[in-house]
């Protein structure tokens, strides 16, 4: 069957009926017709020639043109589809045909200005191909095919901007224990391990969930679903709590054991309102209604608050808190609890201290008041033993210089000589004494160190490295690390240490340089200085922000 013969706005009724039962734009269809009708046609005419078909979307009139470009004599590969300039020149006067025409960058051409040139194309008009049996059926494919990438591109542009919301849908079918979910335009997927416990669902039900993530994959737009993310939690109490969702209260933190307990930090911008009981409601009918949907968890709402210690204190309720010690380098809490409410602050299986935990970013250790008392006198002894072994002093003197606050030997050899004069019955004698003994300890300590660095093999290039002490070098090269190609070459984690999450447990990873107190942002300034010694790193590439600022302060601006 020819197209001439076939009705022409058939084409245009059939693109427009398959455009809005797919919901997509009618020109993509007719898109696709005209790809496949230049599929048929080049299997008619030779599959090297370069057939194109535009449909006239008012008359649905379809016109076949065979497109040929002039191209560099050395460029002529493709007999069908390209020529030079010489061997086009005579089809200039075919354009006289009213189908036939030349363009030169995308603009008419009615006559040669030169000649023909590389880049120009000319269009001729060819016959309407016949659609037999098989290239008919081709042509059905190709235009399936596009209007299948049609609506998966409009089912992703719909669904990407949902990310991080709540969506509701009817459960279509259950695979292996994900459920597909029909959410109107499209499926989604909720798997198996972002079910609430042991949730189980029928044919049609209806369901609620956030939409954590959208795809674009091969086989189409995948909307994965989740009703254990933190979020999902967050998301429901701004629909039941109308001051979440006007900004005047924020949820701050989430922390969540899916279908057993979650707590939640509140924070309200209005003084006159209180954020956890506007979160709870009249007759705590907010705060139940979440619970149903969430199958009974149980949530702690809890006032957010600046301050880590209180924050802390807040997030262990219904435990009471003694005292909390801050690490802010080590990201650490110490919370020290009396004995009956131990059980209490840990949790069931922990869950109590671990929700806290995610709650406030820090892993918090919990001890009793005996625990902490033990310790503490623990350390007090190690450092009063510590004194007199250094020092040559005995166990009272000794024992009040860690009264007084000092640490280690660095702390009484470089402290100011009137911290020392301000401790009762330390004279000025005495006190410089204690300074002298102090640094002649430091010094043989070092001396020692970098003897054994050096038997090691640490060599001068790492000893002579600004910011590492005797004492680190040795550390090093303990460790391997013994020039400062090798030095250059560590991780930051592996000079200060760091934390790393195992199957969702947080593991300390030791660093070489961490008992020396290295921070993390200090050993990355030193490794970068050493990579810029070496000339690794171009010293300009480190800063180019401050450069700039540096230039335009410069100039005067």
């Amino acid at each position: 069957m020819a197209i001439t013969s076939a009705n022409q706005l058939e084409l245009l009724q059939t693109a427009e009926a398959v455009a809005r039962e797919k919901m997509i734009d009618p020109d993509l269809v007719i898109e696709a017709m005209e790809d496949s009708l230049a599929r048929a046609a080049k299997s008619r005419y030779g599959a090297e020639m370069d057939i194109r078909v535009v449909i006239d979307r008012k008359t649905g009139n379809a016109t076949f043109t065979r497109v040929r470009t002039v191209v560099p004599e050395e460029e002529l590969e493709n007999y069908q589809a390209q020529f030079t300039a010489e061997q086009a020149r005579p089809y200039f006067e075919a354009q006289k045909n009213p189908g036939n025409f030349w363009t030169r960058e995308d603009a008419r051409l009615t006559e040669f200005d030169g000649g023909p040139q590389p880049g120009d194309v000319f269009q001729e008009t060819v016959p309407p191909v016949e659609l037999g049996r098989i290239a008919a059926q081709s042509a059905k494919q190709v235009i399936l095919q596009k209007v299948r990438e049609a609506e998966r591109d409009r089912q992703y542009e719909e669904f990407k901007d949902r990310t991080g919301t709540i969506i509701n849908g009817i459960v279509k079918r259950e695979e292996y224990g994900n459920i597909i979910v029909d959410v109107g335009r499209g499926e989604a997927i909720l798997r198996r391990n972002e079910k609430i416990g042991r949730e189980s669902y029928r044919l049609n039900d209806r369901i609620r969930a956030y939409v954590k993530d959208v795809r674009r994959e091969a086989r189409g737009p995948q909307i994965f679903l989740s009703r254990t993310d933190p979020q999902f939690m967050a998301e429901l109490f701004k629909m039941e709590v109308p001051e979440i969702y006007d900004g005047v209260i924020e949820i701050k933190a989430v922390a969540r054991d899916p279908g057993s307990r979650a707590k939640i930090a509140v924070i309200s911008y209005d003084n006159s309102i209180d954020p956890v009981g506007a979160c709870v409601g009249m007759r705590g009918s907010r705060v139940q209604a979440v619970v149903g949907e969430l199958q009974g968890e149980k949530i702690d709402i809890i006032p957010w608050s600046e301050d880590q210690a209180t924050f802390l204190v807040n997030a262990l309720q219904p435990a009471e808190v003694a005292k909390v010690v801050i690490d802010e380098d080590a990201t650490r809490i110490e919370v020290v609890v009396p004995e009956e409410q131990l059980s209490l602050a840990i949790g069931r299986r922990g869950q109590n201290v671990r929700l806290a935990s995610q709650l406030t970013g820090m892993d918090i250790d919990i001890l009793t008041e005996e625990e902490e008392s033990k310790r503490r006198q623990a350390e007090f002894n190690a450092r009063t033993q510590l004194f007199m072994d250094t020092l040559d002093l005995d166990e009272f003197f000794a024992q009040l210089l860690v009264a007084e606050g000092f640490t280690n030997l660095e702390e009484v050899a470089y402290v100011d000589l009137d911290e020392l004069l301000s401790i009762e019955g330390v004279d000025e004698g005495t006190a410089e004494e204690l300074q002298a003994r102090a640094r002649d300890h430091i010094e043989a300590a070092a001396r020692k160190a970098l003897e054994n660095a050096r038997e090691l093999g640490a060599e001068d290039s790492l000893i002579e490295f600004d910011g590492l002490t005797a004492q680190m070098v040795e550390a090093l090269a303990k460790d391997g690390v013994k020039t400062l190609e090798d030095f250059a070459t560590c991780a930051d984690w592996e000079l200060a240490g760091g934390w790393t999450t195992n199957n969702g447990q947080r593991v300390k990873d030791d660093g070489i340089l961490e008992p020396f107190g290295i921070s993390l942002e200090q050993a990355q300034d030193m490794v970068m200085t050493a990579r810029v010694m070496l000339g690794w790193v171009d010293p300009d590439e480190l800063h180019p922000a401050a450069e700039a600022e540096g230039d335009t302060e410069e100039a005067g601006v």
